[in-house]
């Protein structure tokens, strides 16, 4: 093969790899200010799913919702949410918006895109879930279920579902965002679309806007 032709097919491919990959750097997740924790426990509440707003979440704001939601809230010194083992919690945060689906990295607080699809209008039973800016969806993640009895997994995760959402809804409040948890899930159209390692489960999700 001719070396043009060689370099041609090297500079394609690297185009092409950095096309199907477009990981997004969140900013840093607000820490100060901002509405008190009495008050956010005192106007918390789930936006009506008829009346939910189709406005625009800002970066920062997804940023600080998703940092809440996590639990990984203290740095190294320990998390806000129930762990396995001792290790990073059960379960998973995947997101989904008109940009894509990505999966939350908590601990380089950055979105891996999983593919550049819109899939809002296909994840839930209700109509009214595409018009939310983002769904968080919690998946179970079956790595972390290695010495855990199977018939405790599904227990473990939805407390853990509990206390992320319990966070992203308190964050959220402050943010004065609409929110949303909703179990009218399609988990066959999840498992597809976010490519679910085998084991893994959809649990719920929830809509957040503005």
């Amino acid at each position: 093969m001719p070396c043009f032709i060689r370099k041609v097919i090297a500079i394609l491919s690297l185009f092409c790899f950095s096309c199907c990959y477009a990981d997004i750097t969140l900013p840093t997740p607000q820490t100060r200010d901002g509405m008190s924790l009495f008050a956010s426990l005192k106007k918390r509440s789930s936006t009506p799913g008829g009346g939910f707003p189709v406005g625009q979440v800002a970066d920062d704001e997804l940023s600080t919702v998703l940092w809440a939601a996590s639990g990984l809230n203290r740095g190294k010194n320990g998390w806000t949410v129930p762990m396995a083992n001792g290790n990073s919690p059960y379960v998973r945060i995947y997101v989904a918006g008109e940009k894509g689906t990505f999966l939350y990295e908590w601990e380089g607080h950055y979105l891996k895109e999983i593919n550049n699809k819109d899939i809002r209008a296909d994840i839930g039973l209700q109509n009214f879930t595409k018009r939310a800016a983002y769904s968080l969806i919690f998946v179970s993640d079956a790595r972390a279920f290695t010495d855990i009895n199977p018939e405790q997994i599904t227990n473990f995760s939805y407390t853990a579902v509990g206390a992320m959402s319990q966070n992203a809804y308190l964050a959220a409040t402050a943010l004065k965002l609409s929110t949303r948890y909703i179990h009218s899930i399609k988990p066959d159209v999840i498992i597809q679309e976010l490519e679910l390692p085998e084991g893994s489960k959809p649990l719920g999700m929830l809509l957040l806007g503005k």
